[in-house]
């Protein structure tokens, strides 16, 4: 076994990869405070061509140094946008026939493992606030909720890796 050198793993070049047909995910973040699972969400959203991003409230947005750390550079390849008002872009979102889930643990929700992905529809992705996650009125203007099983003491996992677990998911979900 042998480790790949960088030139061997058939990286896109920033061209290629706003070219290369996505993955019909959009991933909403909503007031998170945190610029390094910001850039951490950039970079997951990168790797699986996420279709874009939407930041949110007190998200912040690039160009910011502190993002960048952890996005290396998936700040320029994946789209992005920034608005205000994560319930109005909820709306627009459901208008343009995108079904839009909260990742949150709330009463009903579908746990990720019995999610069922439709592979003709487009999915929008909430993920909140560090400490209070998706708000309350966010959560009820969505189609739906995600939650993802948790075992253990603490049933809280941190926004960036709970963004990657669910996208992987749905990306091998959508691929197979």
């Amino acid at each position: 076994m042998r480790k790949l050198d960088n030139s061997e793993l058939d990286r896109k070049t920033i061209d290629g990869f706003k070219n290369s047909e996505k993955t019909p995910i959009i991933i909403v973040l909503d007031d998170i405070r945190s610029l390094h699972n910001i850039g951490s969400v950039f970079r997951t959203s990168d790797a699986f061509l996420i279709e874009k991003i939407y930041l949110c409230g007190i998200t912040a947005t690039p160009p910011n140094k502190e993002i960048h750390k952890t996005a290396l550079g998936a700040t320029d390849t994946v789209a992005w946008e920034y608005k205000e008002n994560v319930v109005e872009l909820i709306t627009d979102l459901k208008n343009s026939n995108c079904e839009v889930l909260a990742i949150e643990q709330v009463e009903n929700a579908t746990l990720l493992n019995n999610f069922v992905v439709e592979k003709e529809k487009k999915y929008a992705l909430v993920f909140g606030n560090e400490v209070y996650g998706v708000s309350q009125e966010a959560v009820q203007n969505c189609h739906g909720t995600i939650e993802i099983p948790q075992l253990g003491t603490k049933h809280s996992l941190n926004i960036s890796v709970s963004a990657g677990i669910v996208i992987w998911d749905l990306f091998q979900k959508m691929r197979n």
